[in-house]
C-alpha cells in the first residue's frame, strides 16, 4: 500500500473522527485528507513531480502532517528535517537530494534563505506557514493560500515499490546520509509495529518526539494507518503539562526515549496511578536502564512498559514483550513481527547464546540504501545466505540468552580497549544508572598513554550532593576493577543530538570542560 492512502482509508471510514490534535488546530480525517488533496495540487502546479524530494523544515506542527500526506499524493518523496538544523546542513541536504521544494514556517525562513544562497542546486519552490496576517514573506508562496486551490486528484502513476520517504540520519560522523525508505518499506513497518503494541483505531497516541526523528515521524503513520488519534505536541519541556494533555485527551500511549524517562524518574510529587489513561508506553533510542523500567512501573501500575530497539534504517528490529520485563528487564527482547534478527560473527555465521556478535536484520521494512553513497550503502547492506537477497548489518554487538531474548552490549566502534580488556560503555552505564542519586549518565574511552583508553563519565546528578569518589565506589562495588571509570565529571545535562539522543560523541568532545 502507498502511504497517502493511510489517511485516503481513513477518511472513508471514519471521515468525522479526530486524526490529529495541536495546540491550533485539531482535524478530523475528511479535512486531513482535503488539506493533503489541496497541497498536493498546489505542488504538481509548482512543478512537483513524480519521484521529486521535497523537504519539510518544521516543527511539530498541523502544517507538517498535512505537508507529508500532500507530497506523496503529488508522487513525490517526502524528507522531514528537523526545526533546529541550521543553514549550512540544510543546504548540504538541498544539493544532496536535488529537493525541488521546501515546506517550512515563517519563523525558518531566515534558516531557508540562507542555505539557498549557500546551495548550489536549481530553483526550488517554497512555502512557508504561520505568515502574519497581511505580511508577505520574500521569495515564499504563502503555505494557507496553496491550501485553497481546488483539489484535484495528481494522475502521478506511483506504485508500492516507489520511493517515499528520505530521512536523514543524524549526522553523528561525517556527513548526513540520506536512508531511502519505499512505501512498501513504511507500509511493512506500521503494520509490525502496530501488531506487537496491540494497536486499535481506538487509541489516543501522544507525541513529543520531533517528526524529523523516524521514532516521533512513525507515530504520525502509524496512527493515519490505523485510523487513530494523534496528540501532537513540540517537546517535552514541560512535562506537567503534558501529563495535564494525556489526562484531558484521555491519552492511551506514549512513547518516549531515555532521557524523557530520567525526567520524570526526577519529579518528587508524581503519585502512583497519575495518568489512568495510559495503556502502554514504549521506548527506543537507546535501552531503558533497568532500574529505570521498574521506577515506571511503580508509577505506572497497570500501564504495559514496551523496551525496543531500532535504528533508521529500518525503523524497528525488537521488542521486549512487557510480560517478559520480570524475567529479563535487561533484555531488548525479539525480533518484530515479520522480521528475522540474527546476532553473527565476522563471517556472517550465526553465534551461540552468550556470545557477543553483530545484530543483523531480514526484512521487508529494511531500507533500499542511502542516497547516492554505494560506498556506505555497501557497508550496510550485504549479501545474505540467499541470493535474492541483502541484509541489514547494523553494527551493533548484541547477544542473545538461551531462548533467544536479546541483549545489547554496544556499537562495535563504541568498545572501550583498557588495560588489554575490552569494555561495553553500555554495561558501565547500567550499573551509574542503578545508582538512586544519578539521573544519567554517559561512557566513553579517553586516551591514555598507560591503559591505552581510561574510562570516563559524564554525568548528571539527582542528589547534589553526591560525590566523584561517591561515584567510583560505587562502580567498583559492582563491576571489574578494569571497568571502573576514572574520569568522573558531572553535567547539568547531557549533550544530545536534534533527535534527543545523548551523543557519546559529544558528550566526548565536552570531557575535561568546565561547565
Amino acid at each position: 500500500m502507498r502511504v497517502e492512502h493511510f489517511v485516503i482509508n481513513s477518511a472513508r471510514a471514519h471521515g468525522t473522527k479526530t486524526a490529529l490534535v495541536t495546540d491550533r488546530k485539531r482535524l478530523s480525517y475528511a479535512e486531513l485528507d482535503a488539506l493533503s488533496s489541496r497541497l498536493a495540487t498546489a505542488l504538481a502546479a509548482n512543478d512537483v513531480r513524480r519521484g521529486d524530494r521535497v523537504l519539510v523544515f518544521m516543527d511539530n506542527c498541523w502544517e507538517a502532517a498535512v505537508s507529508i500526506f500532500a507530497i506523496l499524493k503529488a508522487g513525490a518523496t517526502f524528507s522531514p528535517i528537523n526545526s533546529s538544523t541550521k543553514a549550512d546542513k540544510l543546504a548540504y541536504i538541498i544539493d544532496d537530494c536535488e529537493a525541488a521544494a521546501i515546506l517550512t514556517q515563517a519563523r525558518l525562513m531566515p534558516v531557508v534563505t540562507q542555505a539557498r544562497a549557500a546551495s548550489t542546486g536549481r530553483r526550488l519552490f517554497v512555502a512557508a506557514a504561520q505568515v502574519a496576517p497581511g505580511q508577505a514573506i520574500e521569495g515564499a508562496a504563502d503555505f494557507e493560500a496553496c491550501l485553497t486551490a481546488e483539489p484535484t486528484p495528481v494522475a502521478h502513476g506511483g506504485i508500492d515499490i516507489d520511493l517515499a520517504m528520505l530521512i536523514y540520519t543524524s549526522g553523528s560522523t561525517g556527513r548526513p546520509k540520506g536512508v531511502m525508505m519505499t512505501h512498501r518499506n513504511i507500509d511493512a513497518a506500521a503494520e509490525s509495529i502496530t501488531t506487537y503494541l496491540q494497536n486499535t483505531p481506538g487509541d489516543i497516541i501522544l507525541n513529543v518526539l520531533p517528526l524529523a526523528f523516524d521514532y516521533g515521524l512513525y507515530q504520525l503513520l502509524m496512527a493515519m494507518r490505523l485510523g487513530a488519534t494523534l496528540v501532537l505536541e513540540k517537546s517535552f519541556a514541560f512535562p506537567q503539562a503534558i501529563f495535564e494533555r494525556i489526562r484531558t485527551e484521555k491519552v492511551t500511549g506514549f512513547p518516549l526515549v531515555p532521557t524523557m524517562a530520567a525526567l520524570i524518574l526526577q519529579m518528587r510529587d508524581l503519585e502512583p496511578g497519575f495518568l489512568p489513561s495510559l495503556r502502554y508506553i514504549s521506548n527506543t533510542a537507546a535501552a531503558l536502564p533497568p532500574v529505570h523500567i521498574a521506577r515506571l512501573r511503580e508509577l505506572l501500575p497497570g500501564v504495559r512498559v514496551y523496551s525496543m530497539y531500532g535504528l533508521t534504517e529500518c525503523k524497528r528490529c525488537t521488542y521486549l514483550p512487557p510480560e517478559e520485563l520480570d524475567r529479563r528487564p535487561g533484555s531488548v527482547g525479539i525480533a518484530i513481527p515479520n522480521t528475522e534478527a540474527l546476532v553473527v560473527d565476522d563471517d556472517g555465521n550465526r553465534v551461540p547464546p552468550g556470545v557477543a556478535g553483530e545484530l543483523v536484520i531480514r526484512g521487508p521494512h529494511v531500507m533500499q540504501g542511502y542516497w547516492r553513497n554505494d560506498a556506505a550503502t555497501t557497508q550496510m547492506l550485504r549479501p545474505g545466505p540467499h541470493p535474492w537477497e541483502k541484509r541489514l548489518h547494523t553494527g551493533d554487538l548484541f547477544q542473545t540468552d538461551a531462548d533467544g531474548f536479546l541483549y545489547f552490549v554496544g556499537r562495535k566502534d563504541d568498545i572501550i580497549k583498557t588495560r588489554g580488556e575490552k569494555v561495553a560503555p553500555k554495561e558501565v552505564e547500567t550499573v551509574l544508572h542503578a545508582h538512586p542519586g544519578i539521573a544519567e549518565a554517559v561512557v566513553m574511552g579517553v586516551a591514555d598513554p598507560v591503559l591505552g583508553h581510561a574510562i570516563a563519565a559524564l554525568v548528571v546528578r539527582s542528589d547534589e550532593s553526591l560525590s566523584e569518589r561517591d561515584i567510583i565506589r560505587h562502580c567498583a562495588a559492582h563491576l571489574e576493577d578494569f571497568m571502573v571509570p576514572k574520569i568522573v565529571e558531572f553535567r547539568s545535562e547531557l549533550p544530545k543530538t536534534d533527535t534527543g539522543k545523548v551523543s557519546r560523541r559529544l558528550a566526548a568532545e565536552t570531557l575535561g570542560a568546565a561547565e
